[in-house]
């Protein structure tokens, strides 16, 4: 059997039940974090990462299967280039992907940054054997290697369904390190929304890899909404999957005609598919800044009934007073209606108050949502001095200022929820260890601190309402004489508060 009646075979026995992934349950050594974009979910995995020192020579790693598929293993040869990395990969003992679910056909090669950036080395080919080889390069230099089962070979983003995972040998040269690596891996059955039904479809097993490759990819993008968000680029590729249909069904056609015009159906249903995911994220959050400015509009609606309502009974109490005093005077008063006059001076006091309370309620409740937004993007925390947003220093370069591309999203999201609080002030500190000289620490701190005010202002947050500074290594959170204390001690923080969440500024 050939490598395309292999993985055929395979999915045509279950092709007619596509949802049933979403009965199935798997345990993955993995806790989950918090939610990120649709389908996806950041999870931490202990996994080995090595530092390919430049031009140290060739090396070979180890490959062991994790639980979900442990006989497989394998072994990469990792050779330094002059800018580059070239890795080449066997693998043994392989089950066929759809062992998973339906929706995968293909095996995936990653590099995992020690920041929690995954990228897409290739796609490995499994043979009647077993087997798979691969032979890549990359221009990072400190990574770890996974091998994850997926739907088709042109993701951007790892399943959650880890088969493989590098393992370093005694003699494995370079600089190797345990991270904690925190990325975002698209959910077991996430491809196939809940609800999401699939037609039934016959399948020519002679077909090859990439015409189901590209079914597949397709209607992924239709299920990922691509028809109502990407149109263009979803038509596109329903156009390139009705061509390799004709090729599939024509006698007189060639496989190379097939296969190149099923992987560009591939390529473009995924970019179809990642836009569509874009635009609705970008919507969801478009509603929840709305929704946060009209409970705003509110609280300040119900903050002025409550002024005028206290003004209000400011005025009744004073006018019971003279209407007493002018009746003690004449020496008629009907004590009655001075009674009377007390007690609704009285009540409507008690009426202020309440609301009152109410209003420091309801800014403790929106202080407590402002504090979930934001940490579901950044670690927050609640404090005296306001909600505290930290920052590790693992988002700049050493020793630089300068935002990584991962701390830029991150920062635009927190500004995008800031722009929501118009009346909120932001105080942006930057802090470091105690190696290294105190000028240069504290101009280290200022620069860092600096750089976050300036690019939170770029997205449209107001300027008159964050400030910048730098506390160098005067304001440690733990001991600067172990490595971890350290690393603690080198953050930015962004404490915000405001009248509107109960907190007023320093």
């Amino acid at each position: 059997m050939n490598n395309t009646q292999f993985f055929t075979a395979a999915l045509i026995l279950s092709m007619s039940s596509l949802p049933a992934i979403n009965a199935q349950t798997v345990s993955l050594e993995q806790s989950s974090v918090r939610p990120a974009r649709s389908g996806l979910s950041v999870v931490t995995r202990t996994v080995e990462a090595v530092n390919y020192q430049h031009r140290s020579g060739a090396t070979k790693i180890d490959f062991a299967g994790t639980e979900m598929m442990p006989s497989a293993k394998g072994q990469a040869k990792v050779e330094s280039k002059k800018g580059y990395l070239e890795i080449e990969v066997e693998f043994d003992n392989f089950k066929a992907p759809t062992t998973f679910g339906t929706e995968y056909l293909t095996y995936i090669l990653w590099a995992i940054s020690p920041e929690g950036r995954a990228v897409n080395l290739g796609e490995i080919l499994v043979g009647s054997n077993h087997s798979g080889k691969l032979d890549v390069t990359t221009p990072l230099q400190a990574f770890a290697l996974i091998v994850t089962a997926e739907p088709y070979y042109a993701v951007h983003q790892p399943s959650n369904v880890v088969v493989l995972e590098n393992v370093v040998r005694s003699d494995t040269k370079g600089t190797s390190e345990t991270v904690n690596a925190k990325y975002e891996l698209m959910e077991r059955g996430g491809y196939i929304p809940t609800g999401y039904k699939f037609d039934p479809v016959v399948l020519d097993a002679k077909v090859p890899l990439e015409f189901l490759e590209a079914r597949n990819a397709l209607r992924i993008a239709q299920s990922a909404g691509a028809e109502k968000y990407a149109s263009d680029s979803y038509q596109h590729a329903a156009t390139l999957m009705e061509t390799a249909d004709r090729f599939a069904t024509t006698k007189h056609s060639s496989n190379k005609e097939l296969i190149a015009t099923s992987r560009d159906a591939v390529q473009t249903a995924e970019d179809a598919r990642a836009i569509s995911v874009k635009k609705m994220d970008e919507e969801r959050m478009a509603n929840e800044r709305r929704s946060s400015q009209e409970a705003q509009a509110s609280l300040q609606m119900q903050a002025d009934d409550a002024t005028r309502l206290k003004l209000q009974s400011q005025a009744d109490a004073a006018k019971a007073h003279a209407d007493m005093a002018a009746t003690q005077a004449a020496a008629a008063a009907d004590v009655s209606a001075a009674q009377a006059d007390a007690d609704k001076a009285r009540i409507a006091a008690e009426t202020a108050q309440q609301s009152e309370q109410r209003i420091e309620n309801e800014k403790v409740a929106m202080r407590a949502q402002l504090s979930q937004q934001l940490n579901a993007i950044l670690q927050t925390r609640d404090s005296a001095r306001g909600l505290i947003v930290s920052m590790s220093d693992l988002l700049f370069d050493t020793g630089k200022f300068s935002l990584k591309a991962g701390t830029r999203e991150k920062l635009a999201k927190v500004a995008g929820i800031l722009i929501a609080y118009p009346s909120l002030a932001v105080e942006v500190g930057g802090y470091t260890d105690n190696v290294g000289g105190d000028e240069m620490n504290q101009k280290l701190s200022e620069n860092r601190a600096s750089a976050v005010r300036d690019y939170i202002v770029a997205q449209g947050v107001a300027i008159a309402s964050v400030t910048a500074k730098g506390f160098g290594n005067t304001s440690p959170v733990a001991s600067n004489d172990i490595a971890s204390g350290r690393q603690e001690n080198r953050r930015v923080e962004l404490v915000v508060s405001g009248d509107a969440i109960g907190i007023r500024p320093l």
